[in-house]
């Protein structure tokens, strides 16, 4: 165990100045100032870690590791063109060599981005659960944490190894989650890809898996405007409502992306106690649209931030996707205090643990000793005075000196200790050397 000191902490979900924390292994056991830490745990070997800020880990609630190896294929065209060119295609190329260099590529740079949490929404489903196992452990290899989102998927209209039949995803992801049941850093959740890409019947069935593992459960939800028409068209109703009517829309319930929502859907999602995913970055990037985080946050709904596939952003970085949220939702309400810098913080770390139901994104006792330290000597963190907005709106790269999981640095100084970067980009040559001819 060990009370540790910096100049700047988020601690608590607020910042102090001059404030200390207690690692035991790895979890957080205490927070306050050095000389209340050093009173309870006297004795205790006390690390001054100096003149940094020590954040949370971020946590990255919405991912498709695959699809790294696709970046810069299918930039700069609209969702379907894109789905149909260039997602469907590729990913029919990726065997699970490839599967498993994509997500050491993605982790890596989520990790060097502050990311100690990731949920990979996953859904190459041939060949059981060993691709989805080769994901996982490629988390591990970088050392972070991972959720691993199983998808269900069983629309006719997607390539055949992403569908399976409901009972098949049932019993998949079952097995799944009982292989790493016991594991502190792999965790598996059900997640039903959406309206269009899963049956009725599929949709329910991973909400009642959920409960029954006792998890939350992700699903696609009113990403495009294509998605809430066909849906009104076919049901009568939103995407949200459709859910709601099918008994699924619950506390359990992560809805990712939720860009075309009313505000008759917001105050239902805000009711039935379900969460949402924000990924401003990869709805920007597609073209998708803007979601409404404010209306989000004034209704209480839980919001966490993603940033979605590798090739749908282009950046792994939650920290980028903050600035991103804050910067749409000023733009959209023409509005510069519709959100603060705190909320957007919150979203990338707290709110992240909340949605997942696990005890990470916070330095507070009994969650995860995962944290981000930040180098306040760093030209993009000056003036010292406001280092609390800095982090937000103008920080880069290389003021995050070290990430840590579970107490242990993962990232120093911008390299992966885990991960040999040579290798990984021979791999990644080899993965994607006969893409050009397809």
């Amino acid at each position: 165990m060990s009370i540790v000191r910096a100049d700047l902490v988020f601690a608590e979900d607020h910042f102090h100045r001059d404030h200390a924390f207690v690692m035991r292994g790895p979890a957080l056991e205490a927070t306050g100032t050095l000389a209340q830490l050093a009173e309870r745990f006297g004795g205790e070997e006390i690390e001054d870690w100096g003149h940094v800020a020590v954040v949370p880990g971020t946590v990255n609630g919405h991912a498709h590791s695959f699809q790294a190896l696709l970046r810069g294929y299918g930039d700069d065209l609209p969702f379907m063109t894109w789905r149909d060119r260039v997602l469907y295609p590729f990913s029919e190329l990726l065997d699970i060599d490839s599967i498993a260099t994509g997500a050491l590529l993605d982790f890596s740079e989520m990790a060097r981005a502050g990311v100690t949490t990731v949920t990979d929404f996953f859904y190459l489903n041939d060949g059981g659960i060993e691709n989805a196992r080769a994901v996982i452990a490629a988390a591990g290899e970088v050392g972070m944490r991972i959720v691993l989102a199983r998808t269900m998927y069983d629309w006719t209209g997607a390539p055949k190894r992403y569908r399976e039949p409901p009972d098949l995803a049932v019993q998949n992801i079952r097995a799944l989650h009982d292989l790493f049941r016991a594991d502190t850093r792999a965790f598996v959740q059900p997640a039903p890809h959406s309206v269009h890409g899963a049956s009725p019947r599929m949709i329910q069935e991973g909400a009642a898996l959920a409960e029954e593992l006792d998890e939350a459960f992700h699903i696609h939800v009113a990403e495009g405007r294509y998605e809430r028409e066909r849906t009104i068209s076919d049901h009568g109703v939103s995407p949200v409502h459709y859910l709601d009517q099918l008994g699924v829309l619950n506390e359990r319930a992560v809805l990712i992306d939720c860009v075309w929502i009313d505000d008759d859907d917001l105050s239902l999602i805000a009711d039935r106690g379900a969460s949402v995913v924000h990924n401003p970055g990869a709805n920007a990037f597609l073209g998708d649209g803007i979601a409404p985080l404010r209306k989000m946050l004034e209704r209480g709904i839980p919001v966490c931030l993603g940033t979605d596939g590798g090739c749908t952003n282009s950046r792994q970085s939650v920290f980028d996707d903050m600035r991103t949220a804050a910067l749409l939702a000023k733009a959209v309400d023409a509005d510069a205090s519709a959100i603060r810098a705190e909320d957007v913080l919150l979203a990338g770390t707290a709110r992240g643990g909340q949605v997942l139901r696990l005890p990470v994104g916070r330095i507070a006792p009994g969650h995860a000793a995962d944290l981000v330290v930040l180098d306040l000597d760093d030209l993009s963190m000056q003036p010292p005075a406001t280092a609390h907005k800095q982090l937000i709106y103008s920080m880069q790269p290389s003021a995050i000196r070290r990430v840590i999981v579970g107490g242990q640095p993962i990232v120093e100084n911008g390299q992966v200790l885990g991960v040999d970067e040579d290798a990984l980009r021979a791999r990644i040559a080899r993965a994607t050397s006969a893409w050009e001819r397809a």
